[in-house]
């Protein structure tokens, strides 16, 4: 419609008028879109309560807030899946697809100071399986070919890792120092972990060599199957398998590594998570992940995948 109305004007719509990062927004939309995707627009508050309930699900708890002419407490959007999930329909049997190119309001991490930062990302409400976590993994390996740079794609299963640690310790905190130890590829800290806390030193021996799985899908796999077999998570691995078969052949096939030092926070995420990284900026560019714990505790029933690309980190570039 814009373009018509520039055509009747006989104005022409000129693509070197926008900024670098405007037209991978656009080019993103434009990906996304042709997925079957519809774009999601939001308000740019929510009330801060909504935050303040999921403050771990947050790049950051720090918060932009504002009271309203009624009184309530809002806070400026720093987050956009919070926003989707809460102003969208729950159907877990059929499957919502979404897409956005929003402003958030948060502490940037190339600046260490509040930012407008431009996010864009997509998100898959409902019935998400397998072939649905193929299809964005897929697209996250799109989004980051579309900067031109080289670039690779983390990936982990986090139902393996939690099982992994479960057998050591049921204890939630015992299991949070072992996690966190993991994401730091702190092997003698699960040792010191399980000395003070009178636990085995040799039940930690397959959470560190879980923690040390490394490398393309074809090299891991075999490991990692060996490591599991006995363990009851069979249709755990046979999950994360299926999810990136689609990268066993293609342009992408090179770009994907499996890293089972990539954690994130339990209380939300399970299943498949993953991060994508760009030649020249220092630190993941796109994260992503299965959330259906989040789903359940803001009292849905749907499966949810998705994932955000931060525009502010690829300004660098």
């Amino acid at each position: 419609m814009l373009n018509d109305s520039l055509n009747k004007k006989n104005i022409e719509f000129d693509p070197a008028v926008l900024d670098d990062i405007e037209k991978l927004s656009y080019g993103l939309r434009n990906i996304y879109m042709k997925h079957g995707f519809e774009r999601f627009k939001m308000s740019k508050f929510e009330e801060y309560d909504l935050y303040v309930r999921n403050k771990d699900f947050l790049v950051s708890d720090s918060v932009i807030t504002f009271t309203d002419t009624t009184g309530r407490l809002m806070a400026l959007k720093p987050d956009v899946t919070l926003s989707i999930i809460k102003n969208s329909r729950d159907n877990p049997d059929s499957l919502q697809k979404i897409c956005y190119n929003e402003n958030v309001y948060r502490i940037s991490q190339s600046t260490g100071s509040f930012k407008e930062i431009l996010q864009a990302g997509l998100e898959c409400f409902g019935n998400v399986d397998n072939k649905v976590t193929g299809e964005v993994l897929g697209l996250a390996a799109d989004s980051l070919a579309l900067t031109g740079r080289e670039y690779v794609i983390e990936t982990a299963q986090l139902d393996i890792l939690a099982s992994f640690a479960e057998e050591i310790s049921s204890e939630p905190a015992v299991k949070d120092a072992l996690l966190k130890c993991v994401s730091e590829k702190n092997l003698h800290g699960i040792d010191n972990i399980c000395t003070s806390n009178d636990l085995p030193l040799e039940k930690a021996s397959d959470l560190k060599e879980l923690a040390g799985l490394y490398g393309p899908p074809g090299e891991v796999f075999p490991k990692l199957e060996m490591l599991c077999r006995g363990k009851g998570i069979d249709s755990c691995i046979a999950d994360f398998r299926e999810s990136l078969s689609s990268f066993k052949k293609g342009e992408h096939s090179s770009h994907v590594i499996i890293d089972f030092s990539a954690v994130s926070d339990l209380k939300y995420y399970n299943g498949i998570i993953f991060s994508g990284f760009v030649q020249g900026v220092p630190g993941s560019v796109l994260s992503g992940g299965c959330y259906d714990k989040l789903m359940k505790r803001m009292g849905r029933k749907s499966k949810a995948i998705g994932f955000a690309v931060y525009l502010d980190m690829l300004e660098r570039l």
